[in-house]
C-alpha cells in the first residue's frame, strides 16, 4: 500500500502534498481484457455497455484549485508539471487567483455538486456513495479512491466534471485514474468504469438553453431586437493539435476534431430549440502557452471587437464549455470579456453554468443509472446526432501530441 494518501475528508487547508506520479503501466484485468481495471461489462472494449453492473461507489473527478494565497504556486506547479516552467513565470499567471484572495471557487462548487448528487441518489433510493477527488489539488483522485476502498467499495463508476472530448477534458482524467490505482497500490483490488461524455445529454443542455432564453428575454425587454444581438458560445481554447486529435480517429472529424464538433452541435441544438433568429458563433477563451503554438480561435475578445461593425449592440455570452462558475468564468468572462464589451459600447449578459441546476444533477444520476441498468445505446437520451457518446473510449482517442499516450483506464489502449 502506498504511503501518504490522505483521506478526502481532510480539512479545506491540509498540509500540501504533491500529486501522485504518473503510472508506469495500466493494470490488466484478466484474459481477453482490452480495458485496464474495468468491470466485466466493459473489459472486452465494446463501445457501449449493455449489461447491468452493481457499482458500489462513485468517483467524482474534479480539476481542483487553490484555497488560499499559499496554495497558488503549488497548485500551478501541479497544473504545469513536466513542462519546466519556473515559478517566476507561474507568478505571472497567478494574478487571476491572487485577485480573488488565492481562492478558486471550483473546490466549493464540487463540494456542492457532491452534496446535490448525494441528495438526488438518496431521493431515488439508490445506495451509491460519492467520493470526490481532484486532478491538481487535494483531495486528489488517489485520495478519493483510497477512501472508497477503505470503506469497502471496489466496483466504482467515475464521472469527470467535464462534458466534452479532448485530452484535457477526458483522456487526462482517465490517466489520473491509472495514476491513482498505482499510487494506492490497489491494482487488482478495484474495478473502475467511467460514464460517457455528456455534452449532449438533456441534463447538461437544458440549463444552457434556459439561460439563453432568459438572457434573450432580458435583452428584448431592454429594447434590443434580434438583429442587434449576437450570441457567443464560449469554451476553453486548446492547442489546435490537441483539438484535431480529440475523439476517435476513425470518426474523421477533421480540423477541430470531436471537441469543436461537439460544442458546435450543442450550440446548434440550443438555437434550434429556442427558434431565435439571433446570430451566433463559437468562440474561445483562457488561452495559455507559447504564442507560436496555434490554439483554437477566435478569442472571445477578438470576436466582440468585430461586432459593432456588423450592427450589433448587445452580446449574450454563454459559457458552453464549463459546468460551474470557476476561475475561467469569473476572470476571463465576468472580468475581461465584460471589460471588453464595455469598451466597445456593447451591452453584455453572461448566462449561468449548470452548477447544481436540478436538471444537471438529475442528468448526472441518470448517467449512473444507465450503467447500473445496462441501458442499451438506442435507449439513451442525447440531443445531437453525435451521441450517445462511448462508455469505453476508443483506441487512439484524444492523444496529447506533446506527451503521447500515457497509461489510462476506461478505454482501449493506446
Amino acid at each position: 500500500m502506498a504511503e501518504n494518501i490522505a483521506p478526502s475528508s481532510a480539512s479545506a487547508h491540509p498540509a500540501f502534498r504533491p500529486k501522485p506520479p504518473r503510472a508506469s503501466a495500466a493494470p490488466v484485468c484478466g484474459d481477453g481484457c482490452r480495458v485496464p481495471a474495468a468491470t466485466a461489462a466493459t473489459c472486452a472494449g465494446e463501445p457501449h455497455a449493455s449489461v447491468p453492473v452493481a457499482y458500489d461507489g462513485v468517483l467524482l473527478l474534479g480539476f481542483g484549485g487553490p484555497e488560499g494565497q499559499d496554495d497558488v504556486i503549488p497548485f500551478l506547479r501541479n497544473v504545469t508539471a513536466g513542462r519546466g516552467i519556473p515559478d517566476e513565470r507561474l507568478e505571472e499567471v497567478a494574478h487571476h487567483y491572487r485577485h480573488f484572495g488565492g481562492i478558486s471557487p471550483i473546490n466549493e462548487h464540487n463540494r456542492e455538486l457532491k452534496a446535490a448528487l448525494d441528495a438526488e441518489l438518496a431521493a431515488r433510493g439508490i445506495d451509491l456513495p460519492v467520493y470526490w477527488g481532484n486532478r491538481n489539488w487535494m483531495p486528489y483522485v488517489a485520495d478519493a479512491l483510497q477512501d472508497a476502498h477503505d470503506a469497502g467499495h471496489t466496483r466504482l463508476l467515475a464521472i469527470a466534471t467535464s462534458a466534452y472530448s479532448s485530452y484535457s477534458s477526458c483522456r487526462q482524467y482517465r490517466e489520473d485514474l491509472a495514476d491513482a490505482v498505482e499510487a494506492t497500490g490497489l491494482s487488482g483490488e478495484v474495478e473502475i468504469d467511467k460514464v460517457r461524455q455528456f455534452f449532449d445529454h438533456p441534463g447538461f443542455v437544458t440549463p444552457f438553453a434556459e439561460g439563453v432564453a432568459d438572457g434573450l428575454a432580458r435583452l428584448h425587454a431592454d429594447g434590443f431586437v434580434d438583429d442587434e444581438i449576437e450570441i457567443l458560445f464560449s469554451t476553453h481554447s486548446i492547442p489546435n493539435s490537441d483539438a484535431d486529435r480529440s475523439g476517435p480517429p476513425e470518426r474523421g472529424f477533421g480540423a477541430g476534431g470531436a471537441y469543436v464538433a461537439q460544442h458546435t452541435a450543442v450550440a446548434e441544438t440550443i438555437m434550434a430549440r429556442l427558434g431565435t433568429s439571433c446570430a451566433w458563433q463559437l468562440v474561445f477563451q483562457s488561452r495559455s502557452g507559447p504564442p507560436q503554438v496555434p490554439w483554437l480561435e477566435p478569442d472571445i475578445n477578438d470576436a466582440m471587437a468585430e461586432l459593432p461593425d456588423r450592427g450589433r449592440k448587445a452580446v449574450l455570452i454563454v459559457p458552453l464549455g464549463f459546468v460551474s462558475d470557476h476561475m475561467e468564468v469569473l476572470w476571463d468572462l465576468d472580468t475581461e470579456a465584460m471589460e471588453t464589451a464595455g469598451e466597445l459600447g456593447l451591452t453584455a449578459i453572461r448566462t449561468p453554468t449548470p452548477g447544481t441546476h436540478p436538471a444537471y444533477v438529475s442528468g448526472l444520476v441518470d448517467l449512473m443509472v444507465e450503467r447500473l441498468d445496462g441501458t442499451a445505446a438506442a435507449d439513451r437520451p442525447h440531443e445531437t446526432d453525435l451521441g450517445p457518446w462511448y462508455d469505453v473510449c476508443r483506441p487512439g482517442c484524444c492523444e496529447n501530441k506533446r506527451l503521447g499516450f500515457q497509461p489510462a483506464l476506461a478505454g482501449i489502449a493506446p
